[in-house]
Order: C-alpha cells, then sequence, then structure tokens
C-alpha cells in the first residue's frame, strides 16, 4: 500500500484492491478455504428451504444478461441477482460461519455467506482462478469485520448488520475484480451506504425475511461498484464522515484503531464454522446435551426436569422468548433456546431436517419444551451455557461450557468435520450428485492450483 494515503478509508481502499495472493500467510490462506467449502456446502443445503424456490422463479422471471449461475438450481442471470439468491440460500439454515474474533472477542456477524458468493458470482464472469477468488474472499471479510469490530456489536438501533458490514464486505470484493481505482472504490463504498439496510425484528419474529439483508448486500455491493466504475460518485468517508456509517448506523465509532491496525498484515474473517443450523448463542447449551447423552446412560423418555442457564443477553433476547409457531415455523424454531435444546435432547443432534413443519410439531418436542425451565447465568459473555437434567429415576446431570463447538480457535471443526458437513448437506440438498459434489469438493480443497473458477461452479448445479 502506498505511504501517501492517510485517512482510514483510503487505506482500506488501498489494501483492498492491492493485496496479492502471496502476501498471505498459509494459515489464513487455509482458514479462507474453509469458509469457501462452508458457505458451498450450507447454500446447497439451503437450495429448497422455504422460499427460495419462489426467489429463483422471480429472479429467472426477471431475465437479464446471462452472467453468474444460481447455484444448486442452475440457470444464468445477472451477476447480482446471482449473487443475491446464493446468499440467501446459504443463510436459509442459519449454518453459515459467524463471528470475527476481534481483540479476543468473538462479534456477532454472518459475512461469509455474503463474500463468498459475492467472488464466485463475479469471479464466474471474470473466470477468474482460485488464488483471486481466495483473495478477493480475503479482503472482502477483513473490511466488514473491522468496520464493524470498530464500532463493536450492537443491537440497540434494531440493524442487522448482515445488511450493513457485509454490503460493505461484497462492494470491496466486486471493487476489486471488476478492477476499480482507488477513487473509484472510496466512491463505491460512498454509494453503497445509501443502500444499507436489515432489522433485527425478522429475527424476533422468526420471518422468512431474516435472510433478506445477506442477499441485498451482495447484491447492491455489486451495484455500487459498477455504478463507481461507471463514473458514479459517492461521499468520499463512508465511514466517519458527518452522516457516514457510523453516525447513521451505530453509537459510534469506539474503536477506530481497529480499522487501520495491522492492515494487510492480520486479517479478520468468521472465526466460526458451525456443526448446527440454528443460531450460533444457542450451540453451548447443544453441545452441553450431547455431552450428557455421551457421558450418561441417559434417554429423553426419562427426563422430568430440565433446567438451562444461559446469560442474560441470551434470555432476554429472541432465543429466550416462549417458543411459539407462526407464519414460517422454521424461524421461529431456528433461533429459540427452547426448541433448541428439546431437539438435542429428543434427537441427541440437530440438522437441517429438525427444521420440517413435521419435526417441529412433534408433541414429544413440546413435552420436553414443557419440562425445560431457562435462567440467568450471571457474569457470563453469550456463548456460555449450562445444562442440569433431572431424570424421573431421581438421578441429576450437569453439563457446562464456555467454548461450543466450532470456535476456530478455542474448539474447531477438523478439516475432516468441515468435510463431512458439507457432503452431509449435499445429501440433504438432493440437488446434485454425491460423485459432482466430490469432484467440487476435490477441486476446493485445492482451490489455489485452480485456473478457471467455473470448473468448480459446473458440478454444483442439477
Amino acid at each position: 500500500m502506498s505511504s501517501t494515503t492517510s485517512t482510514p478509508i483510503e487505506l482500506l481502499a488501498a489494501n483492498v484492491l492491492e493485496m496479492r495472493f502471496e502476501d498471505f500467510d498459509q494459515a489464513t490462506l487455509d482458514n479462507a478455504k474453509s469458509r469457501i467449502i462452508d458457505v458451498i456446502g450450507c447454500l446447497m443445503a439451503g437450495a429448497k428451504a422455504d422460499g427460495n424456490s419462489a426467489l429463483v422463479d422471480l429472479v429467472k422471471g426477471w431475465g437479464g444478461k446471462e452472467e453468474a449461475t444460481i447455484l444448486a438450481h442452475g440457470g444464468k442471470v445477472p451477476a447480482h441477482n446471482a449473487a443475491m439468491v446464493n446468499s440467501v440460500m446459504a443463510r436459509s439454515f442459519d449454518f453459515d460461519p459467524v463471528s470475527p474474533m476481534i481483540n479476543g472477542e468473538n462479534i456477532p456477524a454472518h459475512i461469509s455467506a455474503t463474500t463468498v458468493t459475492t467472488a464466485i458470482a463475479l469471479g464466474e464472469v471474470k473466470s477468474i482462478n482460485g488464488k483471486e477468488l481466495i483473495v478477493a474472499v480475503l479482503v472482502g471479510d477483513d473490511i466488514a469485520a473491522r468496520v464493524l469490530g470498530a464500532s463493536g456489536f450492537q443491537i440497540t438501533r434494531g440493524w442487522d448488520n448482515t445488511g450493513t458490514v457485509n454490503m460493505i464486505g461484497a462492494t470491496a470484493i466486486a471493487g476489486r475484480l471488476l478492477g476499480l481505482n482507488r477513487r473509484q472504490m472510496r466512491n463505491a463504498f460512498g454509494i453503497a451506504i445509501n443502500q444499507l439496510a436489515g432489522s433485527f425484528q425478522c429475527i424476533w419474529d422468526g420471518n422468512t425475511a431474516f435472510k433478506l439483508p445477506q442477499g441485498m448486500s451482495a447484491r447492491n455491493g455489486i451495484f455500487s461498484a459498477q455504478l463507481a466504475k461507471a463514473g458514479w460518485t459517492g461521499p468520499e468517508d463512508a465511514l466517519l464522515s458527518k452522516f457516514g456509517y457510523y453516525h447513521l448506523y451505530t453509537e459510534g465509532c469506539v474503536n477506530p484503531e481497529i480499522l487501520t491496525k495491522d492492515l494487510g498484515k492480520t486479517y479478520y474473517a468468521d472465526a466460526n464454522i458451525k456443526p448446527y443450523p440454528c443460531c450460533r448463542a444457542a450451540h453451548p447449551a447443544i453441545d452441553c446435551a450431547l455431552a450428557l447423552f455421551d457421558k450418561h446412560d441417559m434417554e429423553a423418555e426419562g427426563i422430568d426436569e430440565v433446567v438451562l442457564y444461559v446469560p442474560e443477553g441470551v434470555l432476554n433476547a429472541f432465543l429466550g422468548q416462549p417458543f411459539r409457531i407462526g407464519d414460517f415455523p422454521h424461524g421461529n424454531a431456528a433461533f429459540n433456546s427452547w426448541y433448541l435444546t428439546a431437539c438435542a435432547l429428543l434427537r441427541r443432534s440437530v440438522k437441517p431436517e429438525h427444521f420440517s413443519v413435521e419435526s417441529i410439531r412433534d408433541p414429544r418436542i413440546g413435552m420436553l419444551i414443557g419440562k425445560t425451565r431457562l435462567v440467568e447465568l450471571t457474569g457470563n459473555p453469550m456463548l456460555n451455557a449450562k445444562l442440569q437434567i433431572k431424570m424421573k429415576d431421581g438421578r441429576e446431570f450437569s453439563e457446562s461450557t464456555d467454548a461450543p463447538k466450532g470456535d476456530m480457535v478455542r474448539n474447531p471443526l477438523s478439516r475432516d468435520e468441515i468435510e463431512a458437513k458439507f457432503r452431509a448437506n449435499i445429501d440433504f440438498s438432493q440437488t446434485v450428485t454425491r460423485d459432482n459434489a466430490e469432484k467440487a469438493l476435490g477441486l476446493l480443497e485445492d482451490l489455489e492450483e485452480v485456473d478457471n473458477v467455473n470448473k468448480v461452479i459446473e458440478w454444483l448445479v442439477t
């Protein structure tokens, strides 16, 4: 990066455009490949999730230039629309990577399902190689995570960051792959802040629209970069100006040093690959339930009482709401500690198939929920839980965790587990054959050797 740049937005724009594959250490590259594999698997699993076929039909009905592929379903549409649909599918089971770790703290976010799908869509248009796909994802992840980390995670204003910082990451990727210069890149970020959106009410209510901001970020990030390349201008400082991102969407840039500290040396990204398709804050309780089955001779039918201790941020947020079944049962279940804990206790797992209407309405789930109490776990961060089980025969069991499975630093999934998750998602999807999926996975495992990302894409359509 040039030493003549000075403001954070200038430094960030330069970093997006100038980084090269050779500038990254191997661990950063390997983590990026893991996220790419995971997002694609989650996308395939979400191909037929509620509402997605209607979205695919709608987008195909719009027509337009055949640029990029709607994965799983097949068919080409304009790149920004392909990125939107693919991102929505990737988020559909809330199974995608989450939460970058900055200064030792996991910050709630869902960045990868936007950045990966944006890079794939434009990468197909530009016929980029695997190295450039990895780099594009990395610079998009990093700027989104830095912008988020500089303000911390806040829901006081109600913005869902999948519709705010994700678009900044998608804009960065699009600007790089479209060949913008530094001024155009800054303009693209300025154009993007006119389109940021996304309400947490979708999560609270458990409706289909919860996954839309993720896709709109991909779509509008590409659109922002395209407008900048066409000559449009935007605010010079999308972040720190009087009416920039931090003034409009946060309580302020409280940690401005995060924006540029070790820029080009340290790369932030989602640091958790999920083992379960549901809100990450519910994973500690699921881990506790599964650990109890591993350690003790117990059956769900013998349970008399369940006491789940969770942090205040879980108890008083959407996860702690009394369980109800509305117009979109999957959304009610995937963001509810009562259902998710009962599911783990009854089925000894939490998988995509457990969010069908039949599974959610299973009367045995209702019986376990009726035996459950949620209690505040004081003085603990979000990813903690303690589970106490009292059996009908008088036995009592207890389990706790502060490092749920999937944390890339403290309790990571192995590469074998990530690939097993990919295969399970393919099988659940029933859109492409296992043989074709294995061919795609083989290419993704050695992505840096792939000379054209279209060679991966061709195996990921029905």
